[in-house]
């Protein structure tokens, strides 16, 4: 199964470190984040990578091809597919669909780090679409995920009373439905066509199962995230020896 890994995004949140490149290149430990995911994913066994790039594109293609997975990693620009008109992560998405045609694929957050097991058990073949959620302590800063007999209701953004503990990790097994329903997006109160926004259209038919993630899930988002991942990275590597 062919793995999406999005990479489009500027990274606001970043401040001052995404002037000249994207998040996803922020070293931690000396090393770009984006490094880490890709270990991560290839350990997990996919071998079919396609990473959409927009913002300082340039970088990230520049930085593939000087890394150990030049040769797994297939680029797609989003903005010279879908010119920059329109913007999200619906968009980035629906840059791959000319590759996607008629399979099912992965999608993964570029900008999100996850389990080697977890990577290996969203990639579910099946007619159903599946969403990774994972128990968080402060569900009120992400989408929540509304679940009824493991099936997905709909993804609240940041709701302000708490309604579950389940949060979106922005990791996903889509079937090619799932372009049909981007195709019939309106755009967002933040300006944004969003991908969770053609979840939820499916989640409408019961067509999106809820997969708990068991091991871990850490956001990049802003630059305390960078001590953060820090600490969890030294921490692994102390507890493998």
């Amino acid at each position: 199964m062919k793995i999406v890994i999005l990479a489009a995004g500027e990274g606001k949140r970043m401040l001052h470190l995404t002037k000249s490149k994207s998040k996803h290149l922020i070293k931690v430990l000396k090393r770009p984040f984006l490094s880490y995911l890709l270990d991560d994913i290839v350990k997990a066994g996919y071998k079919e990578l396609i990473l959409v790039t927009g913002y300082k594109a340039e970088k990230i293609e520049a930085y593939l091809k000087r890394c150990k997975y030049r040769n797994k990693v297939k680029i797609i620009n989003q903005f010279e597919i879908l010119g920059r008109e329109k913007y999200g992560t619906a968009q980035a998405v629906m840059a791959i669909e000319s590759i996607i045609k008629k399979e099912d694929f992965v999608v993964a957050m570029g900008d999100n780090l996850y389990s080697v097991k977890d990577l290996k058990e969203i990639g579910v073949k099946g007619k159903y679409n599946f969403i990774a959620g994972f128990s968080h302590q402060n569900p009120q800063k992400y989408g929540v995920l509304l679940l009824k007999n493991g099936f997905l209701k709909k993804i609240v953004e940041k709701p302000k009373r708490y309604i579950g503990n389940i949060v979106n990790t922005g990791l996903y097994k889509f079937t090619p439905e799932i372009f049909e329903k981007i195709k019939k997006l309106k755009i967002s109160k933040r300006g944004e066509y969003e991908l969770t926004d053609a979840i939820n259209l499916l989640a409408k038919e019961k067509k999106v199962k809820v997969k708990v993630m068991k091991d871990y899930w850490l956001d990049f988002g802003n630059p305390a995230d960078i001590i953060k991942l820090s600490r969890f990275l030294k921490n692994n590597k102390k507890n493998k020896k």
